[in-house]
């Protein structure tokens, strides 16, 4: 195991690695060819007619919040028709299924979209809605490694994805070029909605475009909405949503957030969630605790959703189970449920403790959000069977991952860089 030396990892929860051998270096994402996304469907359901239009998308450099709207926009629909199972990269070539309701297929043909494809593919009865995919196949392309010998790391770290890496979430969960999603989570769980709107709108990052961080900056020392708006570049569309209505209705900020997607409001506080897991993983690590070795009082997560605990007694058993894949050690993200909460592990509840969260703030913010907030078990470890191969002065690798899991989180160990040449 190794510790991470970057700051923004840190500062994210992501401490260690999983292997201690020297990483390989090198840039993801050179251009979006190098980080393929294919989505894998679940087994059709809900029927094969209804009112559900379903569509395979491919999309080049679209971030899925904004490739929705455009869609939207140009059928003349809100974005609240149009649903879809996992929110895939943008500095990607990504393909997955979208739901749309009450849309015809020559509406979809009548569509054309600069790097935005939609392929029509059959009806349903229900929406797409998060979680209803099998899981993600990955063809990435790791350029200019940073070492003369890089075969002797590619294989360790191969090794080592086969048998555990810790599962955390990726950069991406909490923002790429602005990693603050989290922040204006918990901003939300206090309901400093004010606060919230000056983090989204105004405060500016290094990776951004120069007038994209001087608008940011205007709003973030004047508080002016309209002055601000006068700066903001035109495609920050979802900024100037949340200005524009500030301006109509000066000091409502609960309103303002509303301007944002449903689901686009509600990944803040499931950032916060995620922020509290990987933390909590990177506390367990710390301790000594091996990703694959349950010791006793884990709580145990079975393919079917039961959960159990390991105890000294069950375990040569639990050793079992897990090295057949049968059951992952988990961990609990906090929500508004009270027994959950205390199902959780302890540095969690101390890390709540100290940021005086509670599991009424998630219940606040779920009426606020209108999305439950329950909290959920999710595995510590991420394994998969990994086609890797030395390509001149690049590394491809070739991968699945279920629902929820991320690519970055798997090549940050093969890379161990900072974590602004993996966006």
């Amino acid at each position: 195991m190794r510790e991470s030396p970057y700051p923004l990892e840190r500062e994210l929860g992501m401490q260690f690695y999983a292997t201690d051998t020297a990483g390989i270096g090198g840039t993801l994402r050179t251009v979006p060819d190098d980080f393929i996304v294919e989505e894998i469907p679940l087994d059709k359901k809900g029927g094969s007619s209804g009112p559900y239009l379903i569509c395979r998308l491919t999309k080049t450099n679209w971030e899925l919040q904004h490739a929705v709207k455009e869609i939207a926009k140009r059928l003349n629909i809100s974005h609240r028709r149009i649903g879809w199972g996992g929110t895939k990269d943008r500095n990607a070539r990504t393909t997955q299924l979208l739901s749309l309701y009450k849309i015809t297929p020559e509406q979809v043909a009548a569509l054309h979209i600069k790097d935005i494809t939609l392929e029509v593919i059959g009806e349903a009865n229900e929406q797409l809605s998060l979680g209803d995919l099998a899981g993600n196949r990955f063809d990435i392309l790791i350029r200019d490694v940073d070492t003369t010998d890089p075969a002797s790391q590619v294989s360790a770290v191969t090794d080592a994805a086969a048998v555990a890496l810790p599962n955390y979430f990726g950069l991406q969960r909490f923002g790429v070029i602005r990693p603050l999603t989290h922040r204006i989570g918990e901003l939300i769980l206090r309901g400093e909605y004010e606060q919230a709107v000056a983090s989204y709108v105004g405060q500016a990052f290094p990776l951004e475009r120069e007038e994209a961080r001087r608008a940011r900056t205007l709003y973030w020392e004047t508080r002016d909405p309209a002055l601000a708006l006068r700066e903001l570049p035109v495609p920050m569309s979802f900024e100037r949503s949340m200005l524009s209505h500030l301006q109509a209705h000066p000091g409502d900020y609960s309103g303002a957030l509303r301007q944002l997607p449903p689901k686009l409001l509600s990944m803040f506080v499931s950032a916060f969630q995620s922020y509290l897991f990987n933390c909590a993983l990177s506390h367990r690590l710390a301790t000594g605790h091996a990703l694959a070795e349950a010791v006793p009082g884990d709580r145990l997560i079975f393919a079917n959703g039961r959960t159990d605990t390991a105890t000294a007694a069950s375990r040569a058993a639990v050793s079992i189970h897990l090295s057949r894949g049968r059951c992952s050690i988990g961990l609990f993200m906090p929500g508004r449920d009270d027994t959950g909460a205390q199902a959780g592990d302890e540095s969690t509840r101390a890390m709540l403790a100290d940021l005086g969260i509670t599991a009424d703030h998630f219940r606040r913010a779920s009426e606020f959000v209108q999305t439950k907030f329950d909290g959920a078990w999710r595995p510590i470890a991420l394994h998969t069977a990994i086609e890797a191969a030395v390509q001149d002065t690049g590394v491809r690798l070739k991968f699945t991952l279920p629902p929820g899991h991320y690519a970055t989180t798997v090549c940050r160990e093969y890379m161990k860089a900072d974590p602004v040449r993996m966006v």
